[in-house]
């Protein structure tokens, strides 16, 4: 079974890059789910066809769906919010603002994961194909897992402790806030550990790959190239990049001449800067893009004879290695810039920010115990050595 998360800036067409790609494998036999994740729901205009909130079949071998997290919300937040409410209510907040203050932002996004994850070890799909948000949403999306799990497995069993010596004192005071129950710390302990499936999912190379959609167009190139070096900050491999909206070589008024140009000069920036990422090429069309037909004629023009199931691209992941009598922890960071870039160390943890999105990388047991003897930033990757002697 398959992951492709299709992502890139908003207007570049990922959308219709991720219909395009789920209905070729599905001609090709492949069981295929294609979801939306992007709260602007376009599968349906994609395909020219209604789509729901759950699987709807729109060609054959390939479902549709754009997710809505409402029932899901109710399964796994829906205890957390009550008391959220109470505790709002206490400090006098309107009870109908309480409720709405009690959804924290980007949740039911993050929710929506649980879907993909419920759907993924179902055994219905030979592939999933996920059209996601636009690229900053994106990155922050799939950075909850990793950060939000890390500060869970750290912060929420001393809460716990905290509340369960607290409560039965607390309880019988007045003017206090209510103290969480065990239903609360249930349905906390429940999206931690889906989201620690939802991680396991997503980082496993071997299923899961990013594929970034770009235009020749100078703004959006450089947001790809940010894109992809947070996405290798947590762990996710981008196999390919797709350059959409090329202007086709039928084209030859001398209006256009500078316009190809900058294409040109565009095309070459993402094939030099993205390789040996393999980079998938579409036409500007005549028109838009919608209906099955269209979406096919895409399709072949995007992938010819490869097959889009397959891994395009097997990048390095993070890796540790013996070099110079030290053992050495490479972490891939395309792009990345010396400005943009923090390391520290804690514990056994070891801290990486890049620009404005931060990893707790957990170190392997083999170097838990061991001081770190210097880090640098070369060729695309972060070198963290480490020596052989304890802290």
């Amino acid at each position: 079974m398959r992951v492709l998360l299709i992502t890139g800036k908003g207007g570049v067409g990922k959308t219709t890059v991720a219909a395009a790609t789920a209905l070729r494998a599905a001609a090709s036999g492949a069981r295929t789910l294609v979801l939306s994740t992007d709260a602007a729901h376009s599968l349906a205009d994609s395909f020219d066809r209604p789509v729901g909130g759950s699987p709807t079949e729109v060609a054959p071998q390939l479902w549709a769906q754009q997710l809505d997290a409402t029932e899901r919300f109710e399964e796994i937040w829906g205890d957390v919010q009550s008391y959220l409410v109470q505790v709002m209510g206490w400090a006098g907040v309107d009870a109908v603002e309480a409720e709405e203050l009690a959804v924290l932002p980007g949740l039911d996004e993050l929710l929506s994961l649980t879907d993909l994850l419920d759907h993924a070890t179902s055994g219905a799909w030979d592939l999933i194909v996920v059209d996601c948000a636009p690229t900053a949403e994106t990155i922050r999306l799939l950075s909850l897992p990793d950060v939000l799990g890390w500060y869970m497995s750290k912060v929420f069993p001393a809460t716990r402790r905290v509340a369960r010596l607290a409560r039965p004192i607390l309880s019988t005071l007045s003017g206090v806030p209510p103290v969480a129950g065990d239903e609360v710390f249930a349905a906390v302990e429940r999206l931690i550990a889906r989201l620690a499936g939802v991680r396991d999912l997503l980082s496993d190379t071997g299923t899961t790959s990013l594929r970034l959609v770009v235009n020749p167009e100078r703004m959006v190139v450089a947001e790809a190239r940010r894109t992809a070096t947070y996405l290798a900050l947590f762990g996710y491999r981008v196999d390919a990049v797709i350059a959409n909206r090329l202007l086709p070589e039928a084209v030859r008024d001398p209006w256009f001449k500078a316009w190809r140009e900058a294409h040109a000069e565009h095309l070459a920036a993402i094939e030099e800067g993205f390789a040996p990422l393999p980079v998938l090429r579409a036409d500007l069309a005549s028109d838009e893009v919608v209906g099955q037909d269209r979406l096919q004629a895409l399709a072949d023009e995007l992938y010819g004879d490869t097959d889009p199931l397959a891994v395009l691209h097997e990048g390095a992941s993070l890796s540790v290695q013996r070099s110079d009598g030290h053992s050495v922890l490479t972490l891939p960071l395309p792009f990345c810039d010396h400005d943009d870039l923090e390391v520290g160390r804690r514990d056994a943890d070891l801290l990486v920010r890049v620009g404005p999105y931060r990893r707790a990388v957990s170190l392997p047991d083999s170097l838990q115990r061991r001081a770190v003897a210097g880090a640098v930033l070369r060729d695309g990757s972060l070198h963290v050595a480490f020596s052989e002697a304890e802290r």
